[in-house]
């Protein structure tokens, strides 16, 4: 249902408030350069830093802007699964693809815990789910078992594994709905979540090289593996530079370089220091992307 490159997008600011021009700007340069899907109000989109009201008029935009040109799976996750449901309803109203989901951070529930919290939001909206499976973040580590449990729900559809486990795919599928989709949010291993039995990456650094990426997953998709080695390659320094700090640090810094916005972050998220930048800056160079 869902593949190939996916840039979980940034959210930008200026002088503290949403810049909604830059966004757009954003969007459109995603989309023009190959992405096939997009996922804003998630991790790199700052959503923990976000008002409800700025959460909510993102997602109306980002559907706005990109008219139903590439699927958007909205970021709608809460560790309060009443908010969670209304995120999701929000963002189905307004016509958004499919959602992503966050499994609950800082509350540490248990495996039934986080069973009850994903079946409550699946029922109540008809549009797909994506699990986001992120215990490096949220304490929690959604476990096999769990997940294939929840599997079973027709509309929850998929996870996005940012485990950095690649044997989590293999040991996962074989009990899995044949269409349930396997999505990384690991840009470093990205290629070969693939080979592991992967759909395709929520990246990161797909906000900065967004062509690159979908390349490299095309030329997988077309059994091309050379080709995707040769972009991996590639990639692999500046996936590197772009998680030197804390996300989104330095991926902002980076598209600021780009032209697409400035690198303002909220608190407590502060501005990536000189020998980041000169790495970040390094990067791009070698990319000829600035």
């Amino acid at each position: 249902m869902f593949f190939g490159s996916i840039p979980a997008v940034i959210t930008p600011f200026k002088n503290h408030e949403v810049d909604y021009e830059s966004l757009s700007l954003i969007l459109n340069h995603l989309i023009q350069n190959g992405s096939n899907g997009l996922v804003p109000c998630g991790t790199t989109g700052e959503s923990p830093t976000l008002s409800h009201e700025e959460h909510k008029k993102i997602i109306e935009e980002t559907i706005r802007i990109s008219d139903k040109r590439i699927p958007i799976i909205a970021g709608t996750g809460s560790n309060n699964t009443a908010e969670a449901i209304d995120f999701t309803k929000h963002a189905e109203s307004n016509g958004a693809d499919a959602a992503l989901v966050v499994t609950p951070y800082y509350n540490k529930p248990t495996q039934q815990g986080l069973f009850a919290h994903f079946e409550k939001i699946a029922k109540s909206v008809k549009i797909p789910i994506i699990i986001y499976n992120i215990p490096g973040r949220s304490v929690v580590d959604m476990s096999i078992e769990t997940m294939i449990k929840l599997s079973k729900i027709d509309n929850i559809v998929g996870v996005k594994d940012a485990t950095n486990d690649l044997f989590r795919p293999l040991l996962t599928i074989a009990n899995m709905k044949s269409d349930f989709c396997f999505l990384s949010g690991e840009d470093g291993t990205a290629l070969a979540f693939l080979a592991q039995g992967g759909h395709g990456c929520i990246s990161v650094t797909a906000n900065i090289a967004p062509k690159l990426c979908s390349e490299l997953q095309k030329a997988w998709r077309e059994k091309d593996i050379q080709k995707a080695q040769e972009f991996n390659l590639k990639l692999a320094k500046l996936h590197n530079s772009l998680f030197v700090e804390s996300s989104p640090g330095p991926v902002k810094y980076a598209a600021s370089l780009i032209g697409l916005c400035n690198s303002e972050t909220r608190l407590p998220l502060v501005e990536i220091t000189e020998k980041t930048k000169n790495e970040v800056f390094n990067c791009l160079k070698d990319l000829s992307l600035i």
